[in-house]
């Protein structure tokens, strides 16, 4: 996967097939709609886009108190490239882009520079400018898009916030099966095995969990402000 920053100098992407959110925790409400993306640019003998967002909305519209993220645009990273998606482009979501009407965002991006043929929304997407636009103005603006229903694990709504919540209680299996994968951590550690993590990365109460740590079998203790684990000075990839 090619992970792709901002819309200038793109490469020519040819029967693009798009999605667009902060896809937080790319769960499996997400992987539906993204193997959706996957496959039908497969048909079209194109590319599979998945277009996010750097930093979370909140964050740029000062909305941030209280913020809790499931991935980190690293870890999201990580979890789109084993669902096969051919590009991850980065939005700069910065106070300018915040400001774009949906029309705007639409003609000049989507259309303009990236060609897309056909986008792929979740059941309730909105956006541009104060979400003022929808399903129904996406579906007269030129692009063929299909829209993906709500999606239910064991008559539980898969979404973000619920998954934080499961996560906020160490309830990491329940997490896990929700997300559709393992909870994602990536970082660095020092020479003491301490990982600081991003301040708003969520983390399951402090405590000690079993885990795998660049693909081995291992342990990690869970701290105020990061993690411990018995790798000194290594980028990680630890999965709960």
């Amino acid at each position: 996967m090619q992970t792709l920053f901002g819309f200038d100098n793109l490469p020519v992407i040819e029967h693009a097939v798009a999605t667009v959110g902060s896809y937080d925790g790319v769960h499996l409400g997400h992987k539906v709609l993204i193997d959706h993306v996957v496959e039908r640019a497969k048909l079209r003998g194109g590319k599979s886009i998945v277009l996010t967002f750097e930093p979370h909305p909140r964050i740029t519209l000062g909305k941030a108190d209280g913020l809790k993220l499931l991935t980190t645009v690293e870890e999201k990273r990580i979890i789109l490239e084993r669902l096969g998606v051919d590009y991850m482009l980065i939005i700069p979501f910065d106070k300018a882009f915040s400001q774009l009407s949906h029309d705007t965002f639409i003609r000049d991006y989507l259309l303009a520079k990236l060609h897309i043929e056909e986008l792929v929304v979740g059941y309730n997407h909105r956006f541009g400018h104060n979400k003022s636009g929808d399903y129904d103005y996406l579906s007269s603006s030129g692009i063929e898009v299909t829209r993906i229903d709500q999606q239910l694990v064991e008559n539980n709504k898969v979404s973000s916030t619920i998954i934080r919540e499961t996560i906020e209680r160490g309830d990491i299996i329940l997490a896990n099966q929700l997300l559709g994968h393992t909870y994602v951590i990536k970082g660095r550690s020092d020479n003491g095995g301490f990982i600081a993590t991003d301040s708003y990365k969520l983390l399951p109460p402090a405590g000690c969990y079993r885990a795998v740590v660049n693909g081995l079998e291992s342990e990690i203790s869970v701290v105020d402000g990061g993690i411990h684990c018995q790798e000194n000075n290594r980028e990680l990839t630890i999965e709960l």
